[in-house]
């Protein structure tokens, strides 16, 4: 079996020059005569970049091989002639009805073996070798005619990877997974010892009796529904890098990305992310929720941390509404331009959006653009022209990097196996656990990166592992190391209990854990709906738990909080373990919101973690970039209202283009970039 192991990027960095700014563009949807009026507009935005042909690919190939150029010819020329540069799609994510029509056993199939059919996007089985043999003709084709063209700035490989297809399970994803199987053990005995194929008489004698995971009586075998999770990761990533190898055989110092969807399961971005020149995500929170921009900066975090803090472009966004909700909240006046700003603090130095000139016809007609139906004579084109203005301003900070001493653990082989069915609770789930700790962490404005497991840990000072129930022995061991050498862990429950292949190890719980805790787990104890229990804390707290209890004996821990009611009353809930120059904690439960605050302000505490800037007001978010000269402090105002925000020392505002003292009003929705010098006197 191949390990599960970190690989370093191959993909070479992308060099920013410029902030880039701009949005999808889809002119195929337009008359000739609309294009002028567009970069014309465009220039009059601030725009300097477009993303181009992501949906065309019925326009590039009308009819097989026969492929229209001359149309992008002068669209490419006229976005040149106003200052536009091109993010050029190859535009394989919407194949054309002739190929449906020549090849209708392309289209992909669901578990329950139903046909998704043309008429919509994403039409495709990433297995099709007649699809992949058209997408790397139609990559080779545009990069065959545009590599030397003056907009070219980077390619944009087809869209949104595993959106709404996230799997096949026709007969030709049927032989490539057992293909993919095969590469993997070798052998049928080593994958019958993987799978655990004793269970329920499931041993296999020939690779032809492998099937997907379809619908079946009763669970189906859990190593085998992650191995298909991992089969159809690889799968999305192998078209991808069929296209990058086409695109980059032709210019191989042009960049390329793929528009990545924030935390989504189907694909291991963190694999994903190595084998691109620049990551890109699309970010769309609801603005409707009060806690929208926590959500929109966890995504941002995942993105930046991604490539190792690497600097990375926000490839869309609405302007405004989107058309996909029950029901879409209007971005107010302000929200656009704070979610735009809180990107480019947590490390983008691009902003675009989905799209540039409101559609009339199409599902997506109602979705907000930077050009809207009201053309511009709209609010919206108001605060896109301002935002346009600003940007430029912050160009400064293009070489700054946003750091973290905090980070959460994240491994979508983790989150594939924690899901799975027949665990002590269904109900358990991962990003609830990754929100709860992130939420709390933004709102003392404390960055946090995301981190695989087995990564280097050595810049943090505080790890926190949510339900790492799959880990490998590698990673267990990095986490030991890096505790040893002094770091704070915090863990919680469900953590350390199978391994990669989703195999319990053996002992109690959690196996690979149990000397770096300090303890041992007896079972787990999952409450109903109606359940409820209590902690109290060592220094006299107490706190609610409704989910989730461990029944925990003490190896060496000491007990921070114990639980008050149930057969284990008085056994541990939280505890602490000395471990070497540092500590690792446990909670053994779920607590409420105030237990999470009580106990991560322990954690921060002995972790000597320090908030970006203490003391500001509640809804006043702050972030740092920094190169080795210069910091650059990003205040942003959540509220409806203005406020002070007092400054440990005097600067200038990039936005507001004046210095600034020890304080600074920031207006409602309001924000600052402040610029200082770095002292390195003083460090």
């Amino acid at each position: 079996m191949q390990p599960e192991v970190v690989h370093p990027a191959e993909g070479k960095p992308m060099n920013f020059t410029q902030i880039y700014f701009g949005g999808d563009y889809n002119p195929e949807q337009w008359p000739e005569e609309v294009w002028a009026e567009d970069a014309r507009l465009m220039q009059q935005a601030g725009v300097n970049l477009v993303s181009l042909g992501i949906f065309a690919w019925a326009r590039i190939e009308p009819r097989p091989g026969a492929f229209d150029f001359a149309w992008l010819d002068r669209l490419m020329d006229l976005l040149h002639a106003h200052g536009v540069a091109v993010n050029l799609a190859t535009p394989t994510a919407a194949p054309p009805a002739w190929m449906v029509r020549l090849h209708p056993e392309m289209l992909p199939v669901t578990a329950d073996g139903v046909t998704l059919w043309h008429g919509s996007r994403r039409h495709y089985c990433p297995h099709n070798p007649d699809y992949r043999r058209y997408a790397r003709r139609v990559a080779a084709a545009l990069a065959e005619r545009y590599k030397s063209h003056p907009a070219l700035a980077m390619w944009h490989v087809d869209n949104e990877y595993g959106c709404h297809v996230g799997e096949c399970f026709c007969p030709r994803s049927t032989a490539a997974f057992r293909d993919w199987l095969r590469a993997r053990y070798a052998t049928l005995a080593g994958l019958n010892a993987a799978w655990g194929t004793a269970f329920w008489s499931q041993t296999y004698t020939d690779w032809e009796e492998i099937e997907p995971p379809r619908a079946a009586p009763a669970q189906k075998n859990p190593a085998q529904q992650l191995d298909w999770a991992r089969f159809t990761s690889d799968s999305w990533l192998a078209c991808f890098q069929e296209q990058r190898d086409v695109l980059k055989a032709a210019a191989p110092d042009v960049p390329v990305t793929t528009n990545f969807m924030s935390f989504h399961r189907p694909i291991d971005y963190f694999e994903f992310a190595r084998h691109e020149d620049v990551v890109s995500i699309d970010s769309y929170p609801d603005t409707s929720d009060p806690g929208w921009a926590a959500v929109s900066a966890m995504t941002f975090d995942l993105i930046r941390s991604l490539r190792q803090g690497e600097p990375w472009i926000l490839m869309e966004q609405a302007a405004s509404q989107v058309n996909w909700r029950q029901r879409n909240a209007v971005k107010k006046p302000g929200v656009m331009r704070l979610g735009s700003l809180q990107a480019v603090a947590r490390g983008a130095n691009g902003i675009l959006f989905f799209q540039w000139r409101q559609s009339r016809v199409g599902a997506e007609k109602f979705h907000s653009a930077m050009l809207t139906h009201a053309g511009t004579e709209s609010r919206t084109w108001r605060e896109v022209q301002a935002l346009g203005r600003e940007l430029p301003c912050l160009n400064a900070l293009l070489g700054g990097r946003a750091k973290a001493q905090v980070a959460i653990l994240m491994d979508w082989h983790n989150w594939w196996a924690l899901e799975l069915d027949s665990k002590p609770s269904n109900d358990l789930k991962l990003l609830p656990g990754l929100r709860a700790w992130h939420r709390a962490l933004y709102q003392r404005n404390i960055p946090v990166d995301f981190a695989h497991p087995e990564s280097d840990l050595s810049r943090y000072r505080l790890v926190i592992a949510p339900h790492l129930y799959l880990v490998s022995d590698a990673a267990a061991a990095n986490l030991a190391a890096w505790v040893e050498r002094g770091g704070v862990l915090l863990m919680d429950y469900f953590s350390g209990i199978v391994d990669p292949n989703e195999q319990m190890r053996p002992g109690s719980y959690p196996a690979p854990f149990r000397g770096l805790l300090g303890l041992e787990i007896e079972e787990f104890v999952p409450y109903s709906p109606e359940g409820r229990n209590s902690v109290l804390t060592a220094d006299g707290r107490r706190f609610e738990t409704r989910f989730w209890a461990d029944v925990i004996h003490l190896r060496g821990a000491e007990a921070l909080a114990r639980f008050e009611q149930d057969y284990f009353a008085g056994s541990a809930a939280v505890t602490r373990n000395a471990y070497s120059r540092g500590s690792a904690y446990y909670l053994g439960a779920e607590l409420e919101p105030a237990g999470l605050e009580w106990l991560l302000e322990r954690v921060l505490g002995e972790a000597e973690v320090q908030p970006v800037l203490a003391g500001l007001p509640e809804g006043v978010e702050a972030q740092r970039r920094a190169d080795s000269q210069r910091e650059w402090l990003f205040l942003l105002n959540h509220n409806a209202f203005p406020v002070r925000v007092r400054l440990p020392a005097g600067g200038r505002d990039l936005l507001g283009g004046q210095a600034v003292g020890g304080e600074i009003e920031l207006p409602a929705s309001g924000a600052a970039v402040i610029e200082t010098v770095i002292d390195r006197s003083r460090q």
